[in-house]
């Protein structure tokens, strides 16, 4: 066995009679690196959910998006993935950079299905790594320490509709966030921020940035 289960979660199992399915689940199920239906999986994917914890174990968990395989495969035990411009608050990235450990989580809504990776992650600007990702401004690189592919049985099932404008194409180029060009906004955004929604077209309201929210434009 991998020795997985902490101390609390081994008297709940105790306490719910679920010890010897816990083992068998960690000898056969979790795995130190990627099967080839998880990679399969894992490549087949446009967005996952990752899960990040601060030096004083206050944890975040965020949605990242991109384009299919947004989360590169290198071998069985090393997995990639961009970060691209955000809010500027970089939790997530500042987490890794603290911490190292994260959790992701792959989902596919349309066939009910899901892979988890718990992985040692640091930050990569290295130019043959962020060229894998065009756009983005950094690039983890996470290795594996466990990895398992667990059952659909409560995931909701919803119909993919379209991509999101906002992912960076193949030159990098993504349109201006939205909610950058409020009025309201433009003091606290850097002078590079600033000349981008002028080229876009200048600044919105509050209002209008409400309407285009409605939409699902923003």
């Amino acid at each position: 066995m991998t020795g997985y289960y902490t101390e609390a979660q081994r008297t709940l199992q105790v306490e719910h009679d679920t010890v010897t399915l816990a083992d068998m689940l960690d000898e056969r199920i979790i795995l130190d690196e990627l099967d080839e239906r998880a990679i399969g999986f894992i490549s087949s994917r446009d967005f996952f959910f990752l899960s990040t914890v601060t030096g004083a174990g206050e944890p975040t968990v965020s949605y990242k998006g991109g384009g299919v395989g947004v989360v590169q495969v290198v071998d069985p035990t090393t997995l990639l993935f961009p970060s691209y411009d955000g809010n500027g608050m970089y939790l997530s990235m500042g987490n890794i950079a603290e911490t190292g450990k994260i959790g992701l989580l792959f989902i596919d809504f349309e066939r009910p299905d899901r892979v988890r990776v718990q992985a040692s992650a640091s930050l990569s600007t290295d130019a043959d790594d962020l060229a894998r990702f065009p756009g983005a401004q950094m690039v983890v690189r996470a290795e594996v320490d466990q990895a398992w592919i667990n059952c659909g049985r409560y995931i909701h099932k919803h119909t993919r509709v379209e991509d999101s404008p906002y992912v960076p194409d193949a030159n990098g180029d993504a349109p201006v966030a939205a909610w950058k060009r409020m009025d309201v906004m433009q003091p606290v955004l850097s002078e590079s921020a600033q000349a981008e929604v002028a080229e876009a077209g200048g600044t919105i309201d509050a209002e209008e940035y409400a309407r285009r929210r409605a939409q699902g434009e923003a």
